[in-house]
């Protein structure tokens, strides 16, 4: 895919949704940690239902180390893996206390090392909460960049980097929102809506899905 393609899918992306951002429900940079750290295999719809009971209660890494591991499972029963999930919560929170006096840091070596979070975690966290350009490749985004032509590669690795590298500069802040957006709704899995798509043009995925009444 050329530069002038790739321009133009970000520029269409933009003026359909100007204020991207993550669908997960949060308040604070803390709260997008945990909500992010308990969506791994999960929906964001399910993480929201679960935190909108837990943050009233817990939101600071105190509070839910107060609650204690046995209590915090109660809250996080309905979110798939919520056993390993609710140790990692209870061990990134201790460390948070221990080494950043309960502050979430904006370094991706300190977020990386906090239990349960990886690149991608940390990507979504530096992305959403500090205002940094990272590239969070979920499912979506892997499938979107390979699909489209926009930057496919073989690893979520490659394909980070092949984004960092290919999305024009002002659309990077932004980029990774509007990739998962269109894969959750549009260039979904099994069969792309490409009759809804308004990158279809632009597109260089051939076999594109008709509309449903030519299915």
């Amino acid at each position: 895919m050329n530069p002038a393609k790739r321009l133009e899918i970000f520029t269409r992306f933009r003026a359909a949704n100007p204020h991207p951002t993550t669908e997960l429900e949060y308040t604070t940079p803390f709260e997008l940690l945990i909500a992010v750290l308990l969506s791994a295999q999960s929906t964001d719809v399910g993480v929201n239902k679960a935190t909108r009971k837990l943050y009233p209660v817990a939101n600071t890494p105190a509070q839910i180390l107060a609650l204690g591991l046995d209590e915090l499972k109660t809250y996080i029963a309905t979110i798939g893996l919520y056993n390993t999930k609710a140790k990692n919560v209870i061990a990134t929170c201790q460390m948070l206390v221990d080494l950043y006096g309960g502050e979430v840091p904006r370094s991706r070596e300190a977020l990386e090392a906090l239990p349960g979070v990886g690149r991608k975690t940390a990507n979504v966290v530096l992305n959403t909460a500090f205002g940094e350009p990272t590239m969070a490749v979920d499912t979506h985004i892997f499938r979107v960049s390979n699909r489209t032509g926009i930057a496919p590669g073989k690893t979520v690795e490659v394909v980070e980097q092949k984004l960092l590298k290919f999305v024009p500069k002002a659309f990077l802040q932004d980029a990774h929102h509007w990739l998962i957006l269109h894969g959750r709704y549009t260039c979904i899995a099994r069969k792309p809506l490409c009759w809804n798509c308004l990158i279809a043009d632009l597109c260089e995925y051939r076999p594109k899905t008709p509309p449903p009444d030519r299915l």
